[in-house]
């Protein structure tokens, strides 16, 4: 399994995906930094601070928050890079047959794979988020409720989406898988921003179905997790301002979600390996 990660690792280097990623890596933290010293900037020039909310915390969890959807972006770019032609389109160059000539079985590939994808893409978004979450300290001098944690969930959402992909490359050409996972992506924002009009309109019908396409799709449960848990001891006023803005899409963890997203990678995995088993290479 080791070796398989290693290779896929090594095929990545190769098609230059870590040098696309890190341009757009350097460039959106350029941007963040630019756009926070100006938003702190123009916050510290308030001669009037709104009576019971605290300006730089509602700034600091609005902007970091945004850089969170932006990092989980960057994952989902990334992971897509990593796995979109992991099995069709390896097979179709002619590239997986030397490996399965050898006594490797079909699911040893796929954990491999997934492996790779799933550890560089988690590494990947816990630098991004700390890099933003210092930036943002570097201007204000505010610093989320929690760190570790919403890391760690945005690392469970972009192995959620590497899954996904890994298991799309085992139907689809390499296009129509990244064009699925993308599609994918977006439905579970459009779920988030569905629950956030709800619960703007008092509606229990969009609530209800935005909590029930999160759970279908855990990727954006864990990122709306972590979005709660950046301002999870935050109260008064000015929590309420938090919610009313565009971070309002944060919603606090169940129990249940990491033994949910967990298993759902599993079930993924099941699905791709019986696919993989029936196809004829």
């Amino acid at each position: 399994m080791i070796t398989i990660a290693v290779f896929a690792l090594r095929e990545s280097l190769r098609r230059r995906v870590f040098s696309v990623v890190g341009l757009l890596t350097l460039a959106f933290l350029g941007l963040y930094g630019l756009g926070t010293w100006q938003l702190f900037d123009s916050v510290g020039q308030f001669e009037e601070p709104i009576e019971g909310v605290e300006a730089r915390t509602v700034a600091g969890a609005t902007i970091l928050g945004l850089a969170m959807f932006a990092t989980l972006f960057l994952g989902t770019i990334l992971a897509v890079f990593l796995t979109l032609g992991a099995v069709r389109g390896d097979a179709e160059r002619g590239l997986l047959q030397p490996v399965l000539v050898r006594p490797v079985h079909r699911r040893t590939v796929l954990v491999g794979r997934f492996a790779a994808a799933a550890s560089v893409c988690g590494a990947y978004v816990v630098v991004v988020f700390l890099a933003a979450t210092a930036l943002t300290w570097a201007f204000s001098d505010w610093w989320p409720d929690n760190t570790l944690g919403p890391a760690l969930q945005l690392a469970g959402a972009v192995a959620v989406l590497s899954a996904l992909s890994l298991a799309g490359s085992v139907l689809l050409s390499a296009n129509a898988n990244g064009i699925a996972v993308f599609m994918l992506f977006g439905a579970g924002l459009v779920a988030g921003l569905l629950g956030q009009i709800g619960e703007a309109l008092g509606s229990r019908t969009l609530d209800r179905v935005a909590d029930i396409v999160s759970w279908v799709l855990p990727f954006e449960a864990l990122y709306q997790a972590a979005l709660a848990a950046i301002t999870a001891d935050t109260v008064g006023f000015t929590r309420l301002a938090i919610n009313l803005g565009p971070f309002g899409g944060a919603e606090s963890a169940s129990p249940l979600l990491w033994p949910w997203a967990l298993a759902f990678i599993a079930l993924v995995g099941a699905v791709a390996s019986a696919a993989f088993a029936r196809r004829d290479l």
